[in-house]
């Protein structure tokens, strides 16, 4: 009877050795599954550093880049629209307007006698249309049959064409006679022809005892009849 005691008391003295191995073991997976979270934070601060690496960025290059390309395309448009001066022979006559020249059947035509200077007429034309015209140039002035036209004063030249406006007028001097003395073939006339264009003649009554010689001529046309008395 002694003997089975003692048989059964060794196996549970070899059940607590093996409790107490058992709880070492279970005592110690504790402590190595921290380790690996903690060497989880180390991995983590070192990705951090990378992240400010990208703001660095060089973003600013593209802007000088598209400056300069944006100056020059401003400029081509500039030297396009230089050449149309040229164009017109830089000197404005394509953008002038047209003449219109008075002619017969928009003007009137009246030679008339003056006080001052002597031996002169003045020959004043109309604009009695609807329309303005142009006084151009010097009237071509013939007395009755004669067929070349007398001498035009070219210093009476104006700057400028005299435009009439319905109802304005512009003035000629006609100069009856020239130097006195020599041969210069003195008649009296009754008529006087103006051509105010070349296909365009107006003939009208000469004031009674209008004499004139070789040496009648006539200004051009000007604005003002002062101005045409001085020829």
């Amino acid at each position: 009877m002694r003997l089975s005691v003692r048989t059964l008391a060794l196996p549970a003295a070899a059940l607590a050795a093996a409790l107490s191995l058992t709880a070492c073991q279970s005592s110690s997976d504790p402590d190595a599954a921290p380790a690996p979270t903690s060497a989880s934070p180390r991995q983590t601060t070192a990705a951090t550093p990378t992240t400010p690496a990208t703001p660095t960025t060089t973003a600013p290059d593209p802007a000088p880049t598209t400056a300069p390309a944006t100056t020059p395309a401003t400029k081509p448009p500039k030297k396009t629209t230089a050449p149309t001066p040229a164009d017109n022979g830089g000197n404005g006559d394509d953008t002038a307007p047209a003449l219109t020249p008075c002619t017969a059947k928009n003007v009137k035509v009246v030679a008339s006698k003056v006080s001052r200077p002597i031996n002169h007429l003045a020959l004043t034309v109309t604009n009695v249309g609807d329309r303005p015209c142009d006084a151009v140039g010097a009237p071509l002035v013939g007395f009755d049959q004669s067929q070349a036209p007398i001498r035009i004063v070219e210093e009476s030249k104006p700057q400028a064409v005299v435009t009439l406006t319905p109802g304005e007028s512009a003035y000629a001097s006609l100069i009856l006679t020239g130097e006195p003395g020599g041969d210069t073939h003195n008649m009296t006339v009754r008529t006087v022809k103006v051509n105010l264009t070349t296909d365009s003649m107006v003939t009208v009554p000469a004031p009674t005892g209008t004499y004139v010689d070789d040496g009648a001529a006539v200004s051009y046309w000007q604005r003002e009849l002062a101005d045409a008395l001085q020829y």
